[in-house]
């Protein structure tokens, strides 16, 4: 058996890579992985912990509030724990200066109130991801982003931003389509943030050089959209095309169909794919009208969130276990497929370390035990393990 200093503690599941039953021996730091050669019948299967790149609220809780108190936040990610993610980045949207850094400053004192009494929410916020203000201002690739604070990019804004964010920022989404988008990447890449391409009109030449210059990833490919593209030449099939982009993809079956999704996964590949919810503040919540900073949205019974004005999409209510389901039933991809997309790469994707080789020795003991329903394509969460802690258990 691998050897890891101090592991105290064990679980043994189904290896949904492998479909072997694996023993696996952590502690609050790594794991010690083993094939059973004589494995006992196991119903469970264990993963490595979800990982979502992109939650703007959950649970009746915004993180774009900056007077979101610390235990709503901290309400708020237990019961993201509840979906199997175990590390997640808490998102921005499009707003002032002003609301930005005062979020942003909420959510690294929220951190750190978890920190300093151990909680298992600290090590769950791995970053934060800024989506926006710099993106397109037409209707339609702007999707909910209100248009009145959308703006050029600003490497000196985004440097206060990191010092409000005590350098907790690890993602910034940014249309290629404003002239000074190559070097505002420059700067984010230096700084060592993802770059992300998103919510933009951008033609060929201005994606090209957004990547030239470092973007690396796509934001909810297929979303925040114009209603009516050119058929063979958009941004839409750009990005599809550019395999230095890794895409997100929101599987909740109301932002992008199954055909799309397929075709998409295609095109990138599986291993240049991942899940993320976009979920927003009414995720998890009763079906009914909620309040996101000055816009009234509504969750509906489907499990849309609506702006109640325009009948724009806002968000979703989407949780990543559903995702990991969904994409299995529409894309017709494997249980271990959705998982990769929903770990290993996610962690690729923000540059998590310790979470890049799946269910391996020497990994970040963060595990997910759950039961799979191949008919239903359903996972159901029985125990989240986070930084070797249980954080959730059914």
């Amino acid at each position: 058996m691998s050897e890891v200093s101090s592991v105290k503690k064990r679980i043994v599941g189904r290896n949904p890579a492998s479909q072997a039953v694996s023993e696996i021996h952590y502690d609050a730091a790594v794991l010690a992985v083993d094939e059973l050669i004589e494995a006992p019948d196991v119903a469970e299967y264990v993963s490595p912990g979800f990982i979502d790149l992109q939650v703007n609220g959950f649970a009746g809780v915004d993180y774009n509030d900056p007077g979101s108190s610390h235990e709503a936040i901290a309400r708020s990610i237990r019961t993201i724990f509840e979906t199997g993610v175990t590390r997640f980045f808490p998102t921005l949207i499009t707003g002032s200066e002003e609301r930005i850094t005062g979020a942003l400053r909420n959510l690294v004192a929220a951190r750190k109130s978890f920190a300093a009494e151990g909680c298992s929410e600290a090590q769950a916020m791995a970053g934060i991801h800024v989506e926006g203000p710099h993106l397109s201002p037409e209707d339609g690739p702007r999707g909910a982003h209100p248009l009145e604070h959308v703006r050029p990019p600003d490497s000196e804004e985004f440097k206060r931003w990191q010092e409000a964010a005590e350098g907790e920022i690890r993602l910034v989404t940014v249309s290629p389509e404003w002239p000074e988008t190559p070097a505002y990447v420059k700067t984010l890449v230096r700084a060592g943030v993802v770059a992300s391409v998103g919510h933009t009109k951008a033609n060929t030449d201005q994606i090209r050089a957004a990547v030239d210059a470092g973007a690396t990833m796509s934001t909810h490919l297929g979303n925040a959209a114009h209603p009516l593209l050119h058929k063979t030449q958009n941004y839409i099939w750009d990005q599809l095309a550019e395999d230095r982009l890794i895409a997100s993809f929101i599987v909740d079956g109301i932002h992008i169909p199954g055909g799309f999704l397929k075709t998409a996964l295609r095109a990138k590949g599986v291993e240049r794919a991942v899940l993320v919810t976009d979920a927003v503040m009414p995720a998890m919540c009763k079906p009914g009208r909620y309040t996101l900073g000055q816009v009234e949205v509504e969750l509906r019974a489907n499990g849309s969130v609506v702006i109640i004005e325009t009948e724009r999409l806002a968000g979703s209510a989407l949780r990543m276990d559903r995702a990991i389901g969904n994409s299995v039933r529409l894309a017709g991809i494997s249980l271990h497929q959705a998982l990769t997309m929903a770990t290993v790469n996610a962690a690729r994707a923000g540059r998590l370390a310790g979470r890049q080789r799946g269910l391996s020795t020497g990994e970040k003991a963060d595990l997910v035990r759950f039961r799979w329903d191949s008919d239903s394509s359903t996972l159901q969460v029985k125990e989240t393990i986070v930084a070797g802690v249980s954080a959730y258990r059914a």
